[in-house]
């Protein structure tokens, strides 16, 4: 516990020969980040949500309008078709991906459009056989 200050002495003053002492004790030493850099962002305006975007970011989550989502998710989902191992795959990821594009059609969310239509099954299988050099 630390010592109180005596009367007269300014509060600057004893400060200071607190933290000096501490030093000369050794007790900034091995402080937890010593020798790093300082965090990014330290010069910026203060941020009421900073703990939620560093969470998120070290959870390797993101927050996007519903149909941008969508259409991020369709176009992971028409490259996960095109790596699928067999057909049915294909026409699973595809059919899958087509009813929430549907579904966003006809009752869309706030914020920007789709822009995106369901994709044509066929067509995207026909894209699968052709990439992995199966005509039939």
């Amino acid at each position: 516990m630390t010592e109180r200050k005596p009367p007269g002495v300014p509060f600057e003053s004893w400060v200071d020969h607190q933290i000096d002492a501490a030093q000369r004790r050794g007790e900034f030493d091995a402080l937890p980040g010593a020798g790093e850099p300082l965090p990014a962002g330290l010069d910026s305006a203060y941020d009421e949500l900073w703990w939620v975007k560093r969470k998120m970011a070290r959870e390797g989550l993101a927050v996007l309008p519903p149909a941008l989502a969508l259409r991020k998710e369709a176009e992971d989902a028409l490259a996960a078709a095109y790596a699928a191992p067999s057909e049915r795959a294909v026409r699973e990821i595809v059919t899958a991906v087509n009813v929430k594009i549907k579904d966003m059609m006809f009752r869309p969310p706030p914020g920007p459009p789709l822009g995106k239509k369901p994709y044509d099954v066929d067509e995207v299988v026909a894209e699968w056989r052709r990439r992995r050099g199966t005509g039939a």
